[in-house]
């Protein structure tokens, strides 16, 4: 029988404003879940359960999320006094704990959700499957054989096993997407600047990172955009503001849309399950109304940025290291850290700077080639992935992105959209991409994909 936590977030903060269940309930219920099948799916690394039941029994903040269980993902959004190890066993080594909250950690705790840990995710984010030598690999509900994705693996295993119905995720080449289309989930990247970084940093790999959520309703989606969006002072990127709250799309008719469809990358051969899940998020575009047809940016089939991008990863992570290594007062040598990562670092370190201007340079201009495509059209749907959600240690890292990275580097809205099946019950996503600063756009075309997701 279904029960609290089966809702989403919107329907269980439903349930709290009505009296009908109290968080430290919701938050008991989701502890207990939690317990009971981590050993199996390894998606939640660090736990705060006693804090999180004083604060759902005692005033919580009277945001939209008031008593709701949630988790953050162990990167970037870090909470004071607690574990933050970015999938280093260098840092879980050193017992590094973060020192100051991040701006979006206080706006989820302003909207009254209650953290109850922090999840799985590769070393420093760096792979599109969660298979850390720290932590060991997240294993998908689904199959717990099969990877996760990445690198919200930990928190796209949890949404979708049904312990929180929304985990706080971010992505850098598809780390929100990805993991959602191998878990069956909602995930949408929001446009650049869309939410902060700050104040730890101003950007994260470059302009590349975008903060939000997994989650299983595109009601979510939207409501927890509302309740975190907004530049914080100082931050180098900002996105359009809404002409209205994102929630008021869902629902709200976007009038008839014009929708590209693309099927094929230059990256790698497509599996015919992500090619079925991406036409069938068209067919059903088109029996909305919209205007569907085989249409796409053609720069997309210009891979001149992927260079750029790897320059910039490089040089990003020799950066990290080091800063990892001042936090705790020690170096990062070779033998702390899995060997891509190092290979990365080693890398970047000889990189000059011009070197990494140019980079810059191109993956903007590249942008421009390709985001004029969207003067004409509103929408792009592809698959999410080029795969079916592979098993683990089985994972190409080139193929899981091919989809997914190109709108990290353009900065546009992007969501995958749970819309298929494999005859073995795998999830596969599709996606849909809109405009710079479009998430009303997407967010509504969504909900008529999905409108009756809770």
């Amino acid at each position: 029988m279904a029960g609290p936590l089966d809702l989403d977030a919107v329907g269980q903060a439903e349930l709290v404003r009505r009296g009908e269940v109290g968080p430290l309930e919701l938050v008991d219920a989701a502890i207990s879940r939690i317990e009971a099948r981590n050993p199996v799916l390894n998606a939640v690394i660090h736990t705060r359960f006693e804090a999180a039941r004083a604060e759902a029994a005692g005033d919580l903040p009277d945001g939209p999320f008031r008593g709701v269980p949630f988790l953050l993902k162990d990167a970037v959004c870090a909470l004071a006094g607690e574990p933050h190890h970015a999938g280093m066993a260098f840092l879980k080594r050193h017992g590094h704990v973060a020192p100051a909250d991040q701006w979006l950690a206080e706006r989820y705790r302003r909207a009254g959700l209650v953290i109850l840990g922090a999840t799985n995710l590769p070393e420093l984010a760096l792979r599109p499957t969660t298979e850390p030598v720290a932590y060991g690999p997240a294993r998908n509900p689904h199959d717990p054989e099969r990877t996760t994705g990445g690198s919200s693996g930990g928190s796209a295993a949890a949404v979708a096993d049904r312990w929180v119905a929304a985990a706080h995720a971010n992505d850098m080449g598809g780390s929100i997407r990805i993991p959602a289309s191998c878990c069956g989930l909602v995930g949408l990247k929001p446009s650049r600047g869309r939410t902060t970084v700050g104040p730890a940093f101003a950007e994260y790999w470059g302009q590349m990172t975008h903060e939000h959520v997994v989650c299983r309703s595109v009601r979510d989606a939207a409501a927890m955009l509302d309740a975190t969006a907004g530049p914080g002072p100082g931050d180098p990127y900002t996105a359009p503001p809404p002409r209205r709250p994102w929630i008021d799309e869902v629902g709200a008719d976007p009038g008839r849309l014009r929708v590209g469809v693309l099927t094929t990358t230059p990256f790698a051969a497509v599996d015919p399950e992500c090619v079925a899940a991406a036409r069938l998020l068209a067919d059903r575009l088109a029996t909305a109304g919209h205007e569907v047809t085989d249409a796409h940016p053609e720069g997309l089939a210009d891979l001149s940025y992927v260079a750029a991008y790897v320059t910039m990863l490089q040089v990003h992570v020799a950066s990290e290291l080091r800063r990892v290594g001042a936090l705790v007062g020690a170096e990062v040598t070779a033998s702390d850290v899995e060997p891509g990562t190092w290979a990365y670092a080693e890398a970047g370190r000889a990189v000059d700077a011009v070197t990494y201007w140019e980079a810059t340079q191109a993956m903007h201009a590249w942008s421009r080639r390709v985001a004029p495509w969207w003067d004409d059209h509103d929408l792009l749907v592809t698959p999410t992935l080029a795969v079916v959600p592979p098993r683990l240690g089985e994972v190409d890292d080139t193929t899981m992105v091919a989809f997914t990275l190109p709108f990290n580097v353009t900065g546009q809205p992007a969501v995958s959209l749970p819309v298929h099946r494999t005859d073995g019950g795998l999830p596969v996503g599709a996606q849909l991409v809109g405009a710079f600063g479009r998430e009303d756009v997407v967010l509504a075309a969504s909900a008529q994909i999905l409108p009756d997701e809770a």
